[in-house]
């Protein structure tokens, strides 16, 4: 008996031991991603605007001005004015920590609820793991903007039932994720030594479980973000999310839709940012994806 667990003690020596990547490895890959380096150079680009920009503006993103309405891009108004004379730039400055909060805030309380259900029913199986699985595949079974519509439609048109919207769409994918990872962990041999050694199964899944399960998480939070973004913009454009005179991207566009033909740029602007901030998160999440892959060749 004590030869067996001296066995199983060595092996759970001589296992690795998992921890987080190695932070110079991902670096070294995402350099050689030109696209990586360009979204992820974006992201931090648009961090720094949603918190510092504000302070720079040149006008409120309320102040209205109704003599000067729907105004070219100028000096003066560098994108423009709306139809209620408000300036666009400013619009958009301000929009953009509305826009990024939604996207992050969202993403984790998908990811916080979809790791601990994801981990249940990976590490326990049985009736547990069968009955969160099929709660995971009803919420599947809806479109997410159809399933974030339906949710908002109860809770009613606000920002932060957007979120929250948001945030339950976005549980499923990282359940999935999370169980058939834990699953392919808890069968390999050292997670066998250490339970023998009398590790509980707490300190088995927070310590072994879930740093494995860390890679494919990181570069599906960075995905879910941009779809986050999409699915929030599309709420308030449809009247659901962000409510006037809040100047969200999507209720911008919303507005701005009815002077395409003599305005273009009141609804093609807040279009544009929309496009490249979700572009820059999915240029940074594929760049991930391809650094914290350890089939990739470093």
């Amino acid at each position: 008996m004590r030869e067996e667990i001296n066995n199983g003690a060595a092996i759970a020596k001589a296992a690795p031991n998992p921890s987080f990547v190695k932070l110079a490895s991902v670096w070294k890959k995402l350099r050689r991603s030109y696209s990586a380096m360009i979204g992820g150079g974006l992201v931090l680009i648009f961090i720094l605007i949603a918190y510092v920009g504000p302070y720079f503006t040149p006008y409120g993103p309320r102040e209205q001005n109704v003599i000067n309405k729907l105004a070219l891009p100028s000096s003066e108004h560098l994108l423009g004015t709306d139809h209620l004379g408000r300036d666009i730039f400013s619009r958009i400055i301000h929009g953009m920590s509305i826009t990024l909060e939604v996207g992050f805030v969202s993403v984790v309380i998908g990811l916080i609820i979809g790791v601990f259900l994801g981990i249940i029913a990976g590490y326990y199986g049985g009736r547990i793991d069968t009955i969160i699985m099929r709660f995971m595949d009803i919420l599947l079974a809806f479109p997410g903007i159809l399933l974030a519509m339906a949710i908002v439609s109860v809770l009613g048109p606000a920002i932060v039932n957007v979120i929250i919207a948001v945030g339950i769409f976005s549980v499923p994918v990282f359940a999935r994720i999370v169980r058939g990872s834990t699953l392919a962990v808890r069968k390999l041999e050292y997670i066998d030594a250490i339970r023998s050694l009398g590790a509980s199964d707490a300190r088995i899944i927070f310590k072994h479980i879930l740093p494995n399960v860390t890679s494919p998480l990181i570069v599906q939070a960075t995905l879910s973000v941009a779809t986050s973004i999409l699915t929030a913009s599309g709420l308030s454009f449809l009247g659901l999310g962000a409510q006037p005179p809040t100047p969200e991207w999507g209720a911008m566009l919303s507005d701005g839709r009815a002077y395409m033909y003599d305005s273009a740029h009141v609804a093609t602007i807040p279009g544009v940012a929309i496009v490249i901030v979700v572009l820059a998160f999915n240029l940074f999440g594929d760049g991930l994806r391809d650094a914290l892959d350890p089939k990739m060749k470093n």
